[in-house]
């Protein structure tokens, strides 16, 4: 469908380090029970995304509109491209798996690293540098702290890195010069908490966690992430209708892209020269008053910004 322009808030002053300088605007009114998973694929210039609880990937071809869904028997939450072999690695509701779009079928799990914990299931995610997937499970419910965070490599294997998260989302990376990224981020949503960790891009281990921002009542729950090509961290806000951009020392907040709608679930830079941020959102819990009140919740959305972002790495194996 074409897209619906919305006017974007600019609560910053246009000398800003973070402006944005294009018009929000929503590219698909989806409806989305749970919109996630964002993935801008360079080699086919079109966009992935998942509908989580409808179970579904999404493909977007921005430049002629065209649309294709894959639906699944459980839950699909994140996704890489492969750089070695065609399709895609995903995270469905026990772990990560391989899907190639082109194909169809069932996707085929690589690993399924916590079957005792059958309340959860897996969210965010996203792969490094060096080819390996980073995802975070949590509890179904959104209570019990049974979340936790994996690495899988391109040989298959798979490491739990972090434990005792109710919801994981994240993680992005930043800090140290753009090529070699030294600060892993990562986030404990109910909480409210987005952690920094340093990062061995050799060994690919995880060491001297701190605190580096605490949201505070009001701001919404960090969801999903990205980084830009200038290190600046860009968050979604579960129930704070934005997505908020941050310097990665101080964690200050540099600007902000509000939204029609409350639940702002992930972003993603994408577009020829990856200026754009794609804005995923969500629907889920909402009752008639407030859907009426958010007609576009649970819709995709872009907006453009002063910096590119850089290209999703691609998983190894």
């Amino acid at each position: 469908m074409p897209a619906q322009d919305i006017p974007t808030a600019a609560p910053w002053r246009p000398e800003s380090v973070a402006p944005v300088i294009g018009e929000l605007r929503c590219v698909q009114a989806a409806g989305a029970e749970l919109g996630e998973g964002l993935l801008w694929s360079v080699r086919e210039q079109a966009l992935y995304w998942v509908d989580i609880l409808s179970r579904q990937l999404h493909r977007w071809d921005p430049r002629t509109g065209a649309q294709a869904h894959w639906t699944f028997a459980e839950e699909i939450s994140a996704l890489a491209e492969r750089a070695r072999a065609p399709g895609l690695v995903v995270t469905l509701r026990r772990g990560y798996a391989l899907f190639d779009p082109a194909v169809g079928g069932e996707p085929r799990y690589l690993q399924q690293p916590e079957p005792e914990r059958t309340g959860n299931r897996f969210n965010d995610g996203k792969c490094d540098a060096q080819g390996r997937f980073w995802a975070g499970s949590m509890d179904f419910a959104c209570v019990a702290s049974t979340g936790a965070l994996y690495r899988l490599d391109p040989d298959g294997r798979c490491t739990r890195h972090e434990d005792g998260f109710a919801v994981t989302n994240g993680p992005t990376w930043a800090g140290g010069d753009i090529g070699r990224r030294r600060h892993l981020y990562f986030n404990d949503t109910v909480q409210g908490r987005v952690y920094r960790y340093d990062s061995d891009p050799v060994a690919g281990t995880l060491s001297n966690k701190v605190l580096w921002k605490q949201f505070a009542a009001g701001e919404g729950l960090p969801d999903g992430m990205t980084t830009d090509a200038l290190g600046r961290l860009w968050i979604a806000h579960w129930g704070g209708a934005c997505v908020s951009c941050h310097d990665p020392h101080t964690a200050e907040e540099l600007g902000r892209v509000t939204l029609p709608t409350s639940q702002v679930t992930n972003c993603a830079f994408g577009g020829p020269d990856l200026r754009t941020l794609y804005i995923s959102t969500a629907r889920v819990g909402m009752g008639p008053a407030q859907l009426a009140a958010e007609p576009l919740a649970g819709g995709l959305f872009a907006v453009e910004l002063d910096s590119p972002g850089l290209p999703a790495h691609l998983y190894g194996g």
